[in-house]
């Protein structure tokens, strides 16, 4: 049987890195956990840098979907956003996101899975109105 950890090593994050984070005590719930919001919100900086270069120019979220949160993200792990491209439509890119820990565990590096979601964002002009998406 492979374990979570064993899981998430074998695998690489899908898509580009968008954003590198650090996570502080002050994204922290009464547990010591960070925020799962603090979480999407890094997510969503991700995807929209990820839609915003693909439509060459400003974008909106319009929809955050499946959300799946896998583990949680502790003070001081490095939190890394990838973002990859899965659908062009006329004015809309939809982008699937994994974040991914990493922490030193045993004095190595471990990169571990924290969660996934697919986000939609719209391209806008710059007065806040859809635009096809460029080529």
């Amino acid at each position: 049987m492979v374990t979570s950890r064993q899981a998430d090593t074998d695998r690489a994050p899908r898509g580009e890195m968008q954003i590198r984070t650090i996570a502080m005590p002050a994204d922290t719930n009464p547990n010591g956990d960070i925020f799962g919001g603090w979480v999407l919100s890094q997510m969503d900086i991700a995807g929209g840098l990820a839609a915003a270069r693909r439509a060459r120019g400003r974008v909106a979220t319009v929809a955050i979907d499946a959300m799946t949160f896998v583990r949680p993200v502790g003070v001081g792990d490095v939190l890394c956003c990838y973002g990859d491209i899965e659908r062009v439509g006329t004015t809309s890119i939809s982008v699937a996101i994994e974040a991914w820990k990493i922490r030193w565990f045993d004095r190595r590096e471990e990169r571990l899975l924290v969660t996934e979601g697919r986000f939609t964002y719209v391209a806008i002009d710059d007065s806040g109105r859809k635009r096809p998406v460029e080529g």
